[in-house]
């Protein structure tokens, strides 16, 4: 194995606001390696709220570079288990080098990797397309901008009704809504009866993460699917989220990437709860990895390179929600390169 690594700021078309904040840049990490001259692409953003940073993931890659660098891969399942030993406390890098490999695996099997799970793409959901918090005007100016099957619509305001009301007027797209934990529970049990009014489909994390009993409460009252973001993290949180929420969101980078991932999924569907595959805001390299494993779930949240005006490669496309594959073995992109013309900022 070969190892190198790129560090970016990508910058969002719109100042990014969730209930926990806002940013104009995304940071993150694009890994490469390089196994008998078959390279392979993943990528791990960095989120403030999880405490882990690009320069965390390049310290460890640094730290860890010659065991990495040694290891005799032969399939991504054992590579996985050698990461996840290795580097206990850092899953989004994990998950940048899990995609990576499998990047790398379907290269060698000449398919991409929906063909080597075979999964049927046709079955894929059409994703949504995200509408971070701002003044209302400024969110209906959004969505009339980018018009869409399906909008994720970003609350934890004190006018989540009247943003909702008024995204509702301009659009009869189908309508989901996440608080990021941003309500408690009085607020959650008085919002989402007027929100089921307003047509919209489904509650992404609506209380703190660790409101467990606060959940139990609200999945008995709700009549809107819960959906747990934050209080999904691994796979040891799968069984905690039965009886708490409809579904859960599984994303990459959190859970330490595709592997777990294809383990999170069935797991799930044993305890009754569907599945939504999310995304933080990756370019298109974390965003194809998304895609490839998108047949086998519910719900797709895979807007991230339509929020950013800046990529740094090509291989998936978007026709109105719904999302063109390459036909290129492994992730089927092609890694542009443009480290030296995007302000990385470290």
């Amino acid at each position: 194995m070969k190892l190198n690594y790129y560090p970016f700021q990508l910058k969002f078309r719109h100042p990014f606001t969730i209930s926990k904040g806002s940013k104009t840049h995304q940071p993150t990490l694009i890994v490469e390696l390089e196994h008998f001259g078959i390279k392979g692409y993943g990528e791990a953003p960095a989120i403030t709220y999880y405490n882990i940073t690009v320069d965390d993931m390049i310290a460890d890659l640094e730290a860890k570079r010659s065991i990495i660098e040694k290891f005799a891969f032969t399939e991504p399942e054992r590579y996985w288990h050698f990461l996840h030993h290795l580097l206990p406390r850092n899953p989004f890098l994990v998950c940048a080098l899990d995609i990576a490999a499998w990047d790398i695996f379907g290269k060698m099997a000449l398919k991409p990797l929906h063909k080597v799970w075979r999964s049927d793409i046709a079955k894929s959901p059409l994703t949504d397309y995200t509408i971070g918090i701002d003044s209302v005007e400024k969110m209906v100016a959004k969505l009339k901008e980018k018009p869409w099957p399906v909008y994720k619509i970003k609350v934890g305001t004190a006018d989540d009704i009247a943003i909702v009301k008024a995204l509702r007027a301009a659009t009869d797209a189908a309508l989901r809504v996440d608080a990021n934990a941003g309500w408690d529970l009085e607020t959650a049990l008085q919002l989402i009866p007027q929100l089921k009014a307003l047509g919209v489909d489904l509650v992404e994390q609506p209380l703190a993460k660790d409101n467990w009993e606060g959940m139990k409460v609200l999945y008995k009252a709700s009549s809107l699917p819960l959906f747990a973001d934050e209080s999904c993290v691994s796979e040891k949180d799968v069984a905690l989220c039965e009886g708490h929420f409809h579904g859960i969101n599984i994303k990459l980078t959190k859970c330490s990437g595709i592997t777990p991932a294809l383990r999170m999924i069935p797991d799930a569907r044993k305890r009754g709860l569907k599945v939504m595959l999310g995304c933080m805001n990756e370019s298109t390299v974390g965003s194809a990895a998304m895609a490839h494993l998108a047949p086998q779930v519910d719900y797709l949240d895979m807007d991230g390179p339509l929020l950013l005006q800046e990529d740094v490669a090509t291989g998936i496309g978007y026709d109105n929600g719904k999302i063109i594959y390459s036909d290129k073995p492994g992730l089927g992109v092609i890694y542009k390169g443009l480290y030296e013309k995007v302000e990385t900022g470290f």
